[in-house]
């Protein structure tokens, strides 16, 4: 199999935050025809999830010590945080009541919502272009139709069952949260391991804990403002690790807004677009990251929107 180092075009600037200062980096993307094809070959649709194997799965199995369960998901509610027109609404239909003897009622719901990209969310390859072009450089006019894309759909995903590493950058740092616009740094990932005693291996599900879901529902205006999150020099250093996935308690996994206001949410395209690596955004990671349990069996499934940009899930982690 053939792997590819992608370069980029980076200008450094110093960016101040509250906390120590960090070394943010401006981004260019790079020009289709020095990220195509995927390292995973010319047409690949699966990019990070080509990861997914039976030696993966056995890998993540033998994490599990004590059977505990903990969801990585948020409560989906008209009352979540959202970005821009997003929106879910839950309409209760009472549909009838059986005429047989035992009297059986039936009650449904309706959802109205954009239930690929509310609530945690999980970001499939048609979600984020460079341009028109997307992962493995298929373009938006050759795939999109009224009724979702023809390559790249998230129903391709399927489910990953692999070890999860919770790199707990809040804690590292000893803050409950880290500050509205702290930019994570490679620096940070590497000591925050370090202190944890773990390294990371091809095909993990990284997690990063920022402390942000402790606004959720509490201060979404906080929430979806701004956020702290990795910046492109981290996001470079996750993507030479090989995960599966990368995910955060965050609304972008990166820092928002980017320190570079000339560029926007450049950490989506060098994940999903660039490396065809998942991301896996609003995670909520409070009863997580208290157990202390660095490293653990990750699951989680999209639904199998025909076409879809990406889906709501509820990930879990077994320990």
């Amino acid at each position: 199999m053939r792997f590819r180092f992608l370069a980029f075009v980076v200008t450094a600037s110093t960016f101040v935050l509250a906390g120590p200062a960090a070394r943010s980096q401006s981004w260019q993307p790079p020009a289709d025809s020095q990220r195509c094809p995927s390292k995973w070959g010319p047409g690949d649709e699966r990019g990070s999830g080509n990861h997914m194997k039976p030696e993966t799965v056995l890998r993540a199995v033998k994490l599990i010590q004590s059977g505990q369960v903990i969801e990585l998901g948020h409560v989906l509610s008209p009352s979540m945080p959202f970005f821009g027109t997003r929106r879910f609404d839950v309409h209760t239909k009472r549909t009838f009541m059986n005429p047989q003897s035992n009297r059986r009622g039936s009650n449904e719901e309706l959802v109205v919502g954009e239930i690929g990209q509310v609530g945690t969310q999980f970001d499939g390859f048609a979600h984020q272009t460079i341009g028109n072009s997307m992962y493995n450089c298929f373009r938006v006019e050759e795939t999109a139709t009224r009724s979702g894309f023809e390559k790249l759909g998230v129903q391709n995903v399927g489910a990953m069952i692999t070890r999860g590493v919770l790199i707990d950058v809040a804690a590292f740092k000893s803050v409950d949260l880290l500050p509205d616009n702290y930019e994570i740094t490679a620096q940070d990932l590497e000591q925050a391991l370090a202190k944890q005693k773990l390294k990371l291996e091809s095909g993990d599900a990284v997690i990063l804990h920022t402390g942000w879901s402790k606004l959720w529902n509490k201060d979404n205006a906080r929430y979806a403002k701004s956020s702290p999150g990795i910046g492109v020099g981290a996001a470079e250093w996750l993507a030479k690790q090989d995960p599966m996935l990368v995910g955060a308690d965050n609304a972008s996994v990166e820092i928002s807004p980017n320190p570079d206001p000339k560029v926007s949410l450049p950490i989506h395209q060098i994940m999903l677009v660039v490396n065809g690596i998942h991301l896996l955004e609003n995670m909520k990671l409070d009863e997580l990251a208290a157990s202390r349990v660095h490293a653990f069996a990750f699951i989680v499934q999209p639904l199998k929107i025909q076409g879809g940009t990406g889906s709501t899930v509820v990930p879990i982690a077994v320990r």
